[in-house]
């Protein structure tokens, strides 16, 4: 048994030893080797702040101070069985290197060390240089035991620190990295030996691996060489390589990624560079990330790939001038082509954004199951709420996110089960779009959809239709409307929004494919059917003709029922009429129409509802046109529409249509005027060969009380046809302010895409 004296003067020799090989090793110091430096012993004490290197021993178990900027001058080494802990709010600096001063900066983590990294949301340990530029330090690169499919990994085969790695310890612990900042990485050797900003070389499972950035790393953001560690919530962005790359063997789940703005792929994915069949095999299950803006490859399946399952993926903004697939294999590569073939690589869920022409979604033989409704790493291709704002920002002027980016989207085809769509996205619609019976789509506050311009090549008509039982929700509001317009800013552009309902109707084949323009069915006996919502929406250049009788107007409602709301709706610059109804019971209030091709706002086949808060300006045709049946005007059930609060200025032809049987009327508080010079007719018009009409007329079934005649034109004094009685009101207000903007058209809602304003 030893001696508690014999203990300590064993002791006190050891300090005695390691002090004297302090002093030796920095007497040496200037003969390191430059091209790959050796850490210097650090001596038993604390770190010097101002001069941040050396190693951490076996048994040392060395905490750093919050409170303190860590100077990193050289290679910081944590050597097997020491450990270094790096509390939340720790900031270390990589001094820049020199002619005289050319040790790199870097810290590493040797196989059996560990390192504590234990930022948090508010706080986050930030490694960085003082020199702002990528490749000005090294970055942190940690060895494991785990397994790796390198041959050369156990015996100092780490890329750029000569540390070995791998082995036989799956769930082997490095320790924990979280809520760590990582910028400016990326010194280079050579082209060929150079820095990540993390590097991870047979890390494994024990590992914790959460809520790291790289920004504006020379290199890779992050690199699995093989190993077995999990990783989540991890953001690259500016790498000058690939935003994250996993090689020779990696098996792991990787969840919330983020890889924005890379030089070369976004994500890069292989398995070994020597022999691509080679084991233990990649094998990658990856889940919620965002690829988007890469120079080359977006998601690169190179060196054989490996088997990867890839979930909830959003992926674009590939450099214009490449025309590769976003999931792109090289076709040389028989051992990737292999792994595709056998099923091994799996992508479901994935969304496509901002393609350009030329561009292709994948590979021929890699089918990918996609999903416009992806959301990626949380937020499409923008800051998810996961990334704190301390984590996320640099300086005082800089963020790591930058400005919110807006994705293009294509939109199209059938939906046929609930779909939400994102108002971080530009929806770029491309052909119909047909919500079909027993799903829903949903448009949220600020949505812009775009519809592409149809051309010889690509002759698909763009609307969206909403079939019987099936709903649509356009929830904008005052602020933020929902938008629908066109690439070409011109009437008649694409279709426009069309409606199908259940409720009553007095068209004959209104249950047969009868929608004039969709083929859909429309009519019933359903008079509360919901077809859902339409609230703040602003529908541009719609109206699309297929013949002059078979034409889009903006917002199409056919036998829609009293279920359904729609309100605040503006239709700017449509070729047809602005909106019509076809029969149905549903109440439509704040409407706008300014510059239809045809009538302002219609409504026919038996619609029987209340509309409140109408404007129609600037119509080339009627400026309102209420109809009762076309092949006969009697039909039932009569159109029955109560009216109140109108303005209607500017028309080409008849101020306001009683046509077709025309049907009832009860219209109260009308302001009306601005028919075109000289045209003579009446006002309040109908055909003097419509017995229908007239018939409703004498019944006194069509009544109008409180109008205001304003500025009629030249020529035009006709208030009404003969028979038809009404009261006037000097006062009466219209839609609230006459011919003027009401209070309720909110500014957004009154400005057009292009930024002009509809009424002043």
């Amino acid at each position: 048994m030893i001696s508690i004296l014999e203990s300590n003067k064993k002791k006190k020799m050891k300090k005695l030893l390691l002090a004297l090989l302090a002093v030796s090793v920095l007497g040496f110091s200037s003969c390191s080797d430059d091209d790959d430096p050796k850490p210097t012993p650090k001596p038993e004490g604390e770190f010097n702040s101002e001069n941040f290197k050396g190693e951490i021993m076996d048994g040392e178990e060395i905490s750093l101070d919050a409170s303190k900027t860590y100077k990193l001058s050289g290679a910081l080494v944590v050597k097997k069985g020491g450990s270094l802990t790096i509390p939340a709010g720790t900031r270390i600096e990589a001094t820049a290197t020199s002619v005289s001063d050319a040790d790199v900066r870097y810290i590493a983590v040797e196989q059996g060390a560990k390192i504590y990294i234990k930022g948090n949301a508010s706080a986050p340990v930030v490694m960085t240089s003082v020199v702002k530029e990528a490749e000005a330090w090294g970055g942190l690169v940690v060895c494991g035991y785990a397994p790796t499919n390198k041959a050369d990994a156990g015996s100092a085969g780490a890329e750029v620190s000569g540390l070995a790695y791998g082995g036989d310890k799956p769930n082997d612990s490095s320790g924990s990295i979280e809520n760590l900042r990582l910028e400016y990485t990326g010194y280079k050797y050579t082209n060929e030996k150079e820095f990540n900003g993390l590097s991870m070389f047979g890390v494994g499972s024990g590992t914790v691996v959460d809520y790291v950035v790289s920004y504006k790393g020379g290199d890779d953001g992050m690199e699995f060489f093989g190993g077995t560690v999990n990783a989540s919530h991890l953001v690259s962005v500016d790498s000058g390589d690939d935003g994250i790359d996993f090689a020779d063997g990696w098996s792991g789940v990787g969840e919330y990624w983020f890889s924005l703005n890379s030089a070369k792929s976004g994500i890069e994915g292989s398995n070994n560079g020597d022999n691509g069949a080679a084991m233990p095999m990649t094998d990658a299950t990856l889940k919620n990330i965002s690829v988007y803006g890469m120079g080359e490859k977006p998601f690169y399946l190179k060196e054989g790939a490996g088997m990867m399952n890839i979930n909830n993926i959003v992926i674009g903004g590939l450099a214009a001038e490449k025309t590769q697939a976003f999931f792109y294999a090289s076709s040389s590569d028989t051992d990737a082509a292999a792994r595709i073939n056998a099923g091994d690589i799996i992508v479901t869920n994935a969304n496509f954004v901002d393609m350009k022409a030329g561009q292709t979604k994948a590979v021929s033989i890699l089918t990918v199951g996609e999903n416009i409704e992806a959301k990626g790493a949380g937020n499409g291709i923008n800051k998810p709420e996961w990334v704190s704002d301390a984590l996320n920002t640099i300086d005082a002027n800089t963020t790591v996110f930058g400005d919110a980016v807006v994705a293009k989207v294509a939109f199209e085809g059938d939906v046929t089960n609930d779909m939400t769509l994102d108002a971080n996205n530009i929806y770029v619609l491309s052909g119909a779009v047909v919500v079909k019976a027993g799903a829903s789509l949903t448009i949220p506050a600020g949505t812009v959809i775009i519809a592409s311009e149809v051309s010889a090549t690509d002759t698909d008509v763009r609307y969206i239709a909403v079939e019987q039982g099936a709903k649509i929700f356009v929830n904008g509001s005052a602020e933020a409307p929902v938008v629908m317009t066109c690439e070409k800013t011109e009437a008649e552009a694409w279709g426009g929004l069309v409606i199908c309902g259940k409720a009553p109707t007095n068209k004959a084949n209104s249950g047969s494919a009868g929608a004039e323009v969709s083929g859909l069915a429309y009519g019933g006996d359903v008079a509360d059917d919901n077809s859902g919502k339409i609230s703040y929406l602003r529908l541009e250049y719609t109206g699309y003709k297929y013949t002059n009788e078979k034409e889009f107007n903006g917002l199409s409602l056919f036998g829609v029922g009293s279920g359904t709301t729609v309100e605040y709706v503006v239709s700017y610059k449509g070729g047809d009429d602005g909106m019509e109804f076809f029969g149905g019971t549903v109440n439509a209030s704040y409407l706008v129409s300014f510059e239809s091709g045809d009538d302002g706002i219609d409504f026919a086949d038996g619609w029987s509802g209340t509309g409140m808060n109408w404007m129609s300006i600037n119509s080339a045709k009627s400026g309102i046109e209420g109809s009762n049946n076309g092949d006969n005007g009697a039909a039932t059930p009569m159109t029955n529409a109560t009216l109140k609060n109108l303005s209607v200025f500017g028309m080409g032809e008849k101020p306001f249509y009683l046509k077709e049987g025309a049907g009832k009327m009860n219209i109260d508080n009308i302001v009306i005027g601005g028919l075109a010079d000289n045209k003579g007719q009446a006002y309040f018009y109908t055909s003097s060969k419509d017995t229908d009409a007239a018939a409703r007329i004498t019944a006194g079934d069509i009544v109008i009380t409180n109008v205001k005649f304003d500025q009629m034109g030249t020529g035009n004094t006709i208030k009404a046809v003969s028979g038809l009685s009404f009261t006037e009101k000097s006062d009466a207000t219209g839609a609230g302010n006459g011919f003027a903007k009401p209070t309720w058209l909110s500014d957004a809602l009154n400005k057009a895409y292009n930024g002009t304003v509809i009424i002043n």
